[in-house]
Order: structure tokens, then sequence, then C-alpha cells
């Protein structure tokens, strides 16, 4: 599900597109010289009322005229549905685009990181069709910035650990470190990142301490983007909500909700869509019966 931390652990991506050069030289992962990065439609829905889509996705192209697509997922929990989401992803990127699809996830929590870097294997066990072998980004191998100069020479990154690191017990001189790289940067790419860095905090006190430094040295900068994150992090978390609710009223009526049907819920991102499911859900013989626009 979607949240203000969620949409800022990607969104930095869409922000700074080469944030992903840093993000594969700190994986080790030898990778094409690029010569340009457009962000791509995300919604990856078919012509049959089943929504899929991607956090963010990227076409990069490279020396020598080829390119290929970077699909960004940010995971703040495990969930079994979304291994075969991610398959489809890739499936279909590559059958829509024909461009070779990589996939990365990035997450908060070293568990959640280790569950999304197991390999998806799909088809007969020692011969499967279908192999994913996800790249992550977590608290396990994303450096944590904590010097300011390191910080001032890739801003990006430096926010990037951040929002990676923010449960972290160094997390105080990583945003030390960030903060003083920012008062001596552009206030509007100071201000952009400042916002960024706090909405990937999320509900975490290490976004206290962010706030305090703000207060204190960065105050000018706040309120270039804040609010539109604040109205957009109170409507993703009445959709959230609204989606829990059906999938719980559901299961405590016993009605059976194929993964398909609980994977349409849990992505559909329109708050009215989704109320009228919740009314439907009350009374619905089967899963398939809250969609019926009939």
């Amino acid at each position: 599900m979607v949240s203000s931390p969620h949409e800022a652990h990607h969104r930095i991506f869409q922000e700074s597109p080469g944030l992903f050069a840093s993000a594969f030289r700190t994986l080790g992962i030898p990778f094409p010289e690029p010569v340009a990065v457009s962000l791509i439609d995300t919604d990856r829905t078919e012509i049959r009322p089943v929504e899929r889509h991607v956090d963010t996705l990227l076409r990069i192209d490279l020396v020598g005229g080829d390119s290929l697509l970077l699909a960004i997922e940010a995971q703040g929990r495990k969930d079994p549905d979304k291994r075969s989401s991610w398959a489809y992803y890739l499936a279909h990127l590559y059958a829509k685009f024909r461009y070779p699809p990589v996939l990365l996830v990035v997450c908060r929590d070293k568990g959640t990181a280790e569950w999304a870097a197991e390999p998806i294997r799909i088809g007969l066990e020692k011969h499967p069709s279908l192999a994913v072998y996800p790249l992550v980004l977590g608290p396990h191998n994303v450096p944590m910035v904590t010097d300011a100069a390191r910080a001032a020479e890739d801003l990006p990154m430096a926010v990037f650990s951040a929002i990676t690191h923010s449960n972290d017990h160094d997390i105080a001189a990583i945003l030390d470190a960030l903060a003083e790289a920012l008062r001596a940067t552009d206030a509007d790419a100071a201000a952009v990142f400042a916002e960024f860095t706090e909405a990937g905090l999320g509900a975490t006190p290490a976004r206290e301490l962010w706030r305090n430094l703000m207060g204190t040295g960065l105050s000018h900068f706040r309120g270039f983007v804040a609010e539109s994150f604040r109205d957009e992090g109170r409507l993703e978390g009445r959709v959230e909500s609204r989606g829990e609710d059906i999938l719980r009223i559901l299961a405590v009526r016993g009605v059976a909700v194929p993964d398909e049907a609980r994977q349409r819920i849990t992505d559909c991102k329109d708050l009215a869509v989704l109320d009228v499911w919740f009314e439907r859900a009350v009374t619905a013989p089967t899963a398939d019966a809250v969609f019926d626009e009939s």
C-alpha cells in the first residue's frame, strides 16, 4: 500500500533519475553508460479490468543505441502477492516495449530486503520457465552518508541514505550531514530534497530530528513541496484504510478472495471506486460480485 514514505522512497528516482547510477555502483553491479533517462507512465492496466502499475518506471538509453527499462518498487513490508506481481510487471513490460526490463526494489528494513531479494521461479522446480532476480537496495547495502562533503557530492544518494536508514541508530549523523550539505546548495533544490527527506522518514523518531534541524537551520526551505505531500498522504491513508476495510469485511463474512481480486482491491487508488466496493462487500456473495457493474 502507498504511504508518504513509500512515495518518497521511489519518487526520489523521478526527481533525480541519475540516482540509479549511484545505486548500481553501491550494489557493485556493472552498468552500461547511459546517455538519457526518461520517465514512463507507470500504469500497466490491461483492457480487461485488472489494475497493474509499478511505482516508478524509467527508460534508460545507452551508449550504442540500446535501451532498457528500470522498474522501481518501494516495498515497506513482506507481501507474498507482490512476487507474482513483479513477475507479471517484467513480462508485460518486455512484451509491450520490447526493451529488457530490470527490477529494482528499495526497502527500509533488512528483513523485507532479504525477502525481496529471493529469486522468483515459475515453472518446474529444476527447470523454471520464468525466473526473476530482483536487485534490492536496503539498510544492508546502502551506505550511511555521515560526511557533509560526501553528501554534497551526491545529494540524491544522501537523501536516499537517510530514508533507507530512517530506523538506524546512526540516523542523527546522517541527517546532520545532509542538513549541512543542503545549507550550502541552491535554495530551490535544497527545498525539494529537504521535503523529500521529511516525507521519506515517515512516522519515525528521525522525522522529529529532521524537523528540529529544519526549524533551526533550514526553516526557509519548509513548505516548498510539503503541502502536496500532506494532501497526498491524507488521501493515500484513506485509500489504504478503505481497501483494508473491504478485505476485512469479506474475511469476516467468510467470502473467499482470490489473489487476483485481492490484488485489484489493494492496487486501486480511486477512493470513490473503493467506497462503492465497500458498500457491495457488505452483502456480496462472492469477491467477483464486489466488482459487478450490472
